[in-house]
């Protein structure tokens, strides 16, 4: 598997996305991925928030789907579109002065790119995957995490095939989307790197699609608490929210 971040200039409020990766994507061959930070997403849709406006920890609440009382603005954790991230998502940082909030549609904003680069690179299997960084339970430092995709399955499925011993497997799925992720942050990076778009070719078990996700793969991406294994520590805390239970 090959992954290349691409630099690009600045990207500045109100800016037309298709037109910067038009600029800064190398020719697209069949069979490629295209990650994009959803960052640049948000600045280019003026999703963003200025600090005198209102406090980080009012905006967390006001974005969050759900969030536990904090009196750390750093350190309010939240569920913010099935994820389990700091903050709902808003980031300070790469961003000269305010607060960055995710894209208003993620899942439309990964359709439409896709729609682009197929037609204006003549493809049938290309993948658009929108990253993001975030921190995992029990370890220090960030990872990548796919917030919405579109062009591949984002599942690779074992279950029936066999291990070494050839014995079937029952339960094992891999996480296609966040794998990949993980592999764009990583050489996007996080600082001043200036890279937010990475391509990713010969990456294996990928089967392409020519439509966008379905409702019931999108679906099928969030558990639920009742097939979650982590369901007992996430709703024995006192999570907040207008419009989302986690009491089981």
């Amino acid at each position: 598997m090959e992954v290349k971040a691409c630099s690009t200039h600045v990207i500045q409020p109100g800016e037309d996305i298709l037109h910067v990766l038009d600029t800064y994507l190398p020719q697209i061959e069949e069979g490629t991925i295209v990650a994009i930070t959803s960052k640049i997403l948000s600045v280019a849709a003026r999703r963003l928030v200025s600090k005198d406006s209102i406090s980080k920890l009012d905006l967390i609440r006001r974005e969050a789907d759900a969030f536990l009382e904090s009196d750390h603005n750093h350190l309010t954790l939240t569920i913010k579109h099935g994820l389990l991230i700091p903050a709902a998502g808003i980031d300070e940082s790469n961003c000269e002065d305010g607060y960055i909030l995710y894209p208003e549609d993620i899942s439309s904003d990964a359709i439409r790119i896709w729609d682009h680069l197929k037609l204006k690179h003549q493809l049938k299997s290309v993948g658009v995957l929108i990253t993001d960084s975030r921190t995992t339970p029990l370890r220090r430092g960030v990872t990548g995490v796919a917030l919405s995709w579109c062009g591949f399955v984002p599942f690779y499925n074992y279950i029936g095939k066999l291990d070494l011993f050839a014995k079937p497997l029952k339960v094992t799925v891999m996480n296609v989307l966040d794998a990949l992720a993980g592999a764009a942050v990583f050489v996007m990076g996080e600082g001043d790197e200036q890279t937010p778009l990475a391509v990713i070719r010969k990456a294996p078990k990928i089967n392409f699609v020519e439509r966008p996700p379905s409702e019931e793969e999108v679906r099928f991406l969030t558990l639920s608490l009742d097939e979650d294994l982590y369901a007992p520590l996430i709703t024995a805390l006192d999570w907040k929210s207008s419009s989302t239970s986690l009491k089981s």
